[in-house]
């Protein structure tokens, strides 16, 4: 200010004399007022200039200083637009600029001072970082927790130039082969997966990674050891040869995401340890009483719901602790008007209010957010505070999401957790009501162990439920209120009243799918029996861990629910081991997907920018993709039967696929050339092929989980199964997933097995023998149905030998399912004693969609010695097609 103040000083003093200067007439000599004011023009001068040299030094010192400070400043931007970036991820993670000056300010007041300059900064960064995390934590939900703190890892050491971009890109995404005619054969083939091999495949091309692939070939036994390691992102699990010194953090964490998925998010763990340290994964619990001192009483509280949790019970006895008049509302049409008075009120007054489902009544929010905004003028009562709840939802407010402070409730995880708060939840006196105690204390465990099954079943994904189910409190208490009333009714236990009630109404209610209910259905008949009320120590599932105890007062559960294990083994759902490996892959891949989306568009490593890459990935699919064919011409007018209008249609809704991708990549690289606008559905395309993904419109044809690469040599593949059919008549082995709609071919099979035997087609249903020969060696077709190959089996193995269902080999997820004879056979009594009834379903996602249900048909299938409810808990199913190959 003083240099500017100077300076301008300087530029009147110069205008003022060049004024008089030509305001002046006859000798200047002559002109007293001139003289003098030149005469003090220069006094003026000289101090203006003598301040001017010692502000000037004094801002070139203060600006060597604020330089000395730019690390904090690189670390604070960092962080914030991480923070801004995490609105793509949730709509609810609102993060406002002057909020985040504020948790600056903080950092800067709380830190630890240092006269040292490279001290302080460190202080500043460290207690920044963590104070950024700990307060954005509490906002988040769980699962993206660790994806934030590998975010800020991960940029952190970028902005440090610690991080080979290339590298960190080939880990989020993986490498994908389109054409395989040139890859090398895989060497380990016999543990080795196929989209394993691509990833190693392109890996290769890395320069830190020259040879590996080789090292596959010389080193086989040694990656066999490597692989089957329980815990390979752990320094105990070495790697092969030169590999083991060669390879930093990062390049070790490429190979885990390459070979085993299922350890990403532990692997992510470890690094997060050693680069920022434990901390950061360690996520601070929610304490109310922590977000109330960090509130003020015009900042809003605002509770992002999850299913099946409500927050009211812990503010009221947080209001009642504080010893605050706490009101609450739940807002739905025509509350407005009261909870305007409830807020008006408390503002004047100091009340507490809790406006509750926010996202039922999103038309009202905009005037709440306008009169969230005018608080700071109605000089509210230091005590008022407004909380509000909401599930996530897209049109929330932004400025109240902004000003407000968030956090996320979510229920609690594991069985332990859930058995413990459904006991003690329970008050002594409904505990000790019902007339029959040895059989209602029984049973309320048993159904307690139900309903925590139920819930955290979900963990397990497609092999936990195929559609995820909110199951909450209030199906407990109202299956507890049936269970206390029937014993009390009838002198005989009325297992099957109980049993309709409980699984089929109450909580049957929100089951919507046939393969869930079956599910709940077998639950209920394991635990409520005669053997839960009749046997000492009824085992509720092949764990020891896990019985029914003995009669005793309600504090004798508390202590049994206690002492169960903390970590839920897979066994304790009738799930076996594997199926934590599935859910622990589907974790890991989903948070690298969230990352993915949220990279900026900027060159990668090599230099390549977004558009050079999908300009280039565009003319290698052009070259890869067939042309469509001319119908007429290939299939011919044909016999009219049902299997040649099979054909017929396939052909056309293929050709109308091949079509559709044809242009939209011709489209895409004429607009990234700048020859035909970018339209959105263009850039669309444009995103998804630059992630490696398949454009929805590409989709339309047959539903799909395939990344880009493996989904084009599908559709080759597909495509060439028809092109054969069409030049050498009908295969004699079928590919099932190879047809868009294959319950289509199904229903062909069995009308023409219908004409051909002059039988009904409605009396008519399937067997399924297995074939035990290879496709080599089937010479002709079978006289009835087809012989179909290419499925796969999910949640059990298969005893190639016995012909049957069996254990499955640890970390054996899938198993490829012998030939099988589709025959249509006349109606006989389905299933039976020793057979399992498996739900085939087109591909993973076993809810498919409302247009495309993914679920087919029942299989028959040899449960082997196991029973075929024990397949139902494992979620064993079949698939035409799979997420990944």
């Amino acid at each position: 200010v003083a240099v500017a103040s100077g300076k301008r000083k300087l530029v009147e003093l110069e205008d003022t004399i060049l004024r008089m200067l030509s305001e002046a007439s006859g000798s200047l000599l002559d002109d007293e007022e001139l003289v003098l004011t030149l005469q003090s023009s220069k006094t003026t001068s000289n101090e203006v200039q003598s301040q001017l040299a010692v502000s000037e030094q004094t801002e070139k010192k203060i600006d060597a200083a604020r330089e000395g400070y730019r690390p904090c400043a690189n670390r604070a931007s960092i962080l914030y637009f991480l923070l801004s970036d995490l609105a793509r991820v949730d709509p609810m993670y609102q993060f406002s600029l002057d909020a985040y000056v504020g948790l600056f300010n903080l950092s800067l007041d709380k830190s630890t001072k240092s006269d040292d300059l490279q001290e302080r900064i460190k202080s500043l960064n460290d207690y920044h970082t963590y104070f950024v995390y700990r307060s954005t934590c509490r906002a988040l939900f769980e699962m993206h927790k660790l994806l934030f703190s590998f975010q800020i890892c991960s940029k952190i050491l970028q902005g440090a130039g610690k991080m080979d971009l290339e590298e960190y890109d080939f880990f989020l995404r993986g490498g994908q082969v389109f054409d395989k005619s040139q890859q090398p054969p895989n060497p380990c083939s016999d543990w080795m997966s196929e989209m394993a091999w691509d990833h190693i495949t392109e890996l290769d091309k890395l320069s830190n990674f020259r040879n590996i692939m080789q090292s596959f070939e010389s080193n086989a036994r040694d990656w066999a050891e490597w692989y089957r390691h329980p815990e390979p992102e752990t320094p105990a699990a070495r790697l092969p040869g030169e590999w083991e010194n060669r390879c930093s953090e990062l390049q070790r964490l490429i190979i885990v995401r390459c070979l085993r998925p299922d350890r990403i998010v532990f692997a992510t763990t470890a690094f997060i340890v050693n680069n920022l340290g434990a901390r950061y994964t360690e996520p601070p619990v929610l304490d109310l009483n922590s977000v109330l001192g960090d509130s003020t009483p015009i900042t809003p509280l605002i509770f992002v719901l999850s299913p099946g949790v409500d927050p009211t019970n812990q503010l009221m006895q947080l209001s009642q602790q504080k010893e605050v008049t706490f009101n609450t509302i739940a807002l739905g049409q025509g509350q407005s008007p009261h909870a305007v008075r409830l807020i008006d009120e408390g503002l004047q007054e100091g009340h507490w209010v809790l406006l509750a489902n926010c996202h039922l009544m999103m038309s009202w929010l905009g005037e709440l957010d306008k009169m969230i905004e005018a608080f700071p003028t109605r000089s509210p009562h230091s005590a008022f505070r407004l909380w509000l709840s909401s599930s996530p939802h897209p049109n929330f407010p932004i400025g109240i999401l902004q000003r407000g402070v968030k956090m996320t409730t979510e229920p609690p995880k594991g069985l332990k957790a859930n058995m413990t708060r459904l006991i003690n939840n329970m008050p002594e006196s409904k505990f000790s009501q019902c007339t029959k105690p040895h059989k209602y204390k029984k049973l309320l465990y048993a159904m307690c162990w139900f309903h925590s099954l139920l819930v955290d079943r979900r963990k397990f994904g497609n092999l936990g439920w195929n559609i995820p189910y909110d199951f909450n409190d209030s199906d407990f208490e109202v299956s507890e209120l049936c269970l206390r009333l029937y014993l009390d009714e009838y002198e005989e236990t009325p297992w099957d009243a109980l049993k309709y009630l409980i699984s089929e109404i109450n909580y049957g209610g929100r089951v919507t799918d046939d393969r869930d209910r079956r599910l709940m259905n077998v639950y209920m008949d394991q635990f409520f029996s005669d053997d839960t009320i009749n046997t000492p120590g009824h085992k509720l599932s092949s764990l020891s861990n896990y019985v029914v105890p003995e009669d005793g007062p309600l504090a004798s559960y508390r202590e049994v629910c206690a002492g169960l294990p903390q970590i839920d083994r897979p066994e304790a759902f009738g799930q076996h081991p594997n199926a934590d490996i599935a859910s622990q892959i589907e974790a890991g891949n989903s948070m690298l997907e969230v990352i993915v989306s949220l990279q900026p568009r900027t060159s990668d490593g090599a230099g390549m920018t977004p558009d050079d890459k999908v300009y280039a990935l565009a003319g290698d699919l052009l070259e890869l993709v067939p042309e469509a064919c001319d119908i007429d011409e290939k299939a011919g007018d044909g016999d009219g039967s049902a299997m040649h209008v099979v054909l017929v249609q396939e052909l056309q809704r293929y050709n109308k696929l091949l079509v559709t991708i044809r242009k939209s990549l011709s489209d895409v690289r004429k607009g990234i050339k700048g020859l035909v606008v970018m339209s959105s559905d263009l850039d669309a395309i444009f995103q998804k092929l630059l992630v490696g993904a398949v454009p929805p419109t590409w989709l339309s044809a047959y539903p799909s989980l395939k990344p880009l690469a493996s989904w084009s040599r599908d559709l080759i593949h597909r495509w060439q199964q028809l092109m054969d059919w069409c030049d050498k008549g009908m295969p004699t082995v079928f590919w099932l997933a190879g047809f868009t709609y294959p319950t289509g071919f199904l229903t062909a099979l069995m009308q023409t097995a219908a004409r051909e035997n002059t039988v009904s087609v409605d009396t008519l249903s399937w067997e399924f023998p297995i074939i035990t020969q290879n496709e080599s060696d089937l010479k002709t077709r079978p006289k009835d149905g087809a012989y179909v190959k290419g499925l796969f089996l999910e949640g059990a193995g298969w005893h190639h030998d016995n012909a049957c269902l069996c254990e499955p080999e640890p970390m054996e997820l899938i198993y490829n399912m012998p030939i099988m004879h589709f025959k249509p056979v006349e109606t006989k009594k389905r299933g039976g004693k020793g057979f399992y009834s498996c739900p085939l379903y087109l591909y993973p996602l076993r809810t498919g969609s409302r247009e495309r249900p993914s679920f087919m048909l029942n299989v028959d299938l040899k449960s082997g010695s196991a029973d075929p409810e024990a397949w139902v808990k494992r979620g064993t199913a079949l698939l035409l097609a799979l997420a990944q190959q």
